[in-house]
């Protein structure tokens, strides 16, 4: 049976997660700050803010983890938006505490739950966090031979209340206020997939070794409009739901796709009058002799 370590357990996706470990059989390890009466008790739980690095470093003493998965950390967008400092604490340096100890550990396989805005220049700080640890990732591989799996995930909902699930918090607002307040215009393009069968495809990648050392991108098969999620659920709640799509702000979402193409462009600046070569080297040796 392997030992599985899995960073944010508790949160949104890590309870499907978790929940299909289990159902394979294996043996789950959640390391997070929230708990899950569902699950606390089929599990070996400790409280573990990724930020800390004692607190990252305690998890993996006395115990050897043959795949870690992180899944923990800022999944929020306009909350990342909101909070930069603690986003790159959390998504950037307590992905690299976690990697430090794969690494000490010789973990047969670190998955890591990355985002579709790391593939785009939307996404504000999110999406940067994102992709800066992705190449943070890669570089550990290269340096130190860590097998990794970046699993790119797309639009996850499910019927479980959290901040990030979009959907629920959505049809929440619809059944209890009978409205939906967009700050698009309605016609951005989703795949939107159910947390559980995105769980199922984050054990698969486990089980096989074709997708090792990939970026792999989960996302649903159905692409749907926002403005025909939006009449779906008016009409299944019986057209008694005020749709207000008023495109005041969606800036940093993306619209039709999360791909995207920019090239960094340098321009070249050159000091005029400037500092000699010669002289340049004249006043290091100088320097050093002086010394």
């Amino acid at each position: 049976m392997k030992e599985i370590l899995v960073f944010g357990g508790f949160g949104f996706l890590g309870h499907y997660l978790v929940k299909e470990l289990l159902r394979r059989q294996y043996s789950v390890t959640v390391a997070d700050i929230a708990e899950n009466e569902e699950l606390i008790d089929q599990v070996t739980h400790h409280y573990c803010d990724i930020s800390d690095r004692n607190q990252v470093s305690s998890i993996f003493k006395g115990q050897q983890f043959d795949i870690v998965y992180n899944l923990a950390g800022f999944a929020n967008l306009d909350n990342a938006i909101k909070h930069p400092i603690k986003t790159m604490n959390l998504n950037v340096l307590g992905n690299m505490y976690i990697l430090e100890e794969c690494v000490k550990q010789k973990v047969g396989r670190f998955i890591y739950a990355s985002s579709a805005y790391a593939m785009s220049n939307k996404g504000s700080f999110y999406g940067v966090s994102k992709l800066a640890s992705e190449k943070i990732i890669e570089e550990y591989h290269k340096k130190y031979n860590l097998p990794f799996v970046i699993l790119r995930y797309g639009s996850v909902y499910s019927e479980r209340p959290y901040d990030n699930n979009y959907i629920y918090n959505l049809v929440k607002k619809a059944v209890k206020e009978k409205r939906i307040d967009h700050h698009g215009d309605g016609n951005e393009i989703r795949e939107y997939i159910h947390a559980a069968d995105a769980a199922k495809l984050s054990v698969d990648v486990i089980e096989s070794d074709s997708f090792s050392n990939l970026h792999v991108i989960l996302t649903g098969t159905e692409r749907m409009k926002r403005l025909e999620l939006f009449q779906m659920i008016n009409e299944i709640l019986n057209n008694q739901v005020e749709v207000n799509c008023n495109d005041s702000g969606y800036q940093n979402h993306y619209k039709f796709t999360p791909y995207s193409f920019e090239p960094s462009v340098s321009k070249k600046l050159t000091a005029n009058p400037h500092i000699d070569m010669g002289q340049g080297l004249l006043e290091c040796i100088r320097a050093v002799h002086n010394e």
